[in-house]
């Protein structure tokens, strides 16, 4: 009689490694020009993609609760004929506790201000400052912690590099993101 060795799960959300279990795994492509829409991938399950048909221009933002890893809201913020204070609104009003993950589409900088800026910094960004007009931008932060861990990558829109034309390559980022509901700070 021979034993058979049950199949080791693949990795979550296509990563080459498994998570440890107190992290997330996560993997966020950011759009391709203004033809080929974002996906965001959270814990082994497609959150956001054109084929769910739930992405839009702009910003697509998933936010999850980082304690037990509970989507709470996915949403596109429309940066092209979004009003910019309900966008503003959107983004002052994630509680602390949350995991955003973020891909833009298109173009992030038609309605962004600076005070949107400083809503994702204080989320961990450190490049949002630089998001000019066409860059594609991919972002996980986390709102309401002391502790600041972000993964984040941007492509500059540049014509002599671009890949799409006017549009720079297409973005990924992907990890393991720490539960880290013992450091929430509520204050």
């Amino acid at each position: 009689m021979r034993l058979r060795a049950t199949p080791k799960a693949a990795p979550k959300c296509k990563l080459s490694r498994h998570c440890p279990l107190d992290h997330f795994a996560f993997h966020i492509t950011s759009g391709a020009a203004d033809i080929v829409g974002p996906k965001i991938c959270f814990d082994g399950k497609n959150i956001m993609s054109t084929v769910l048909n739930n992405v839009g221009p702009g910003l697509n933002v998933v936010l999850v609760n980082n304690e037990n890893g509970v989507i709470e809201k996915v949403d596109f913020l429309n940066m092209n004929d979004g009003n910019p204070a309900e966008i503003l609104a959107y983004l002052k009003a994630i509680k602390p506790g949350m995991i955003v993950l973020l891909a833009s589409f298109d173009d992030v900088t038609k309605k962004m201000t600076d005070e949107m800026r400083d809503v994702f910094v204080a989320l961990g960004s450190t490049l949002i400052k630089s998001v000019k007009h066409r860059d594609n931008w991919v972002f996980v932060g986390s709102s309401g912690t002391s502790k600041k861990i972000s993964f984040e990558k941007l492509a500059v829109n540049d014509a002599k590099t671009n890949i799409y034309g006017a549009w720079p390559e297409m973005l990924e980022v992907g990890g393991c993101f720490p539960r880290m509901s013992s450091q929430i700070d509520m204050n």
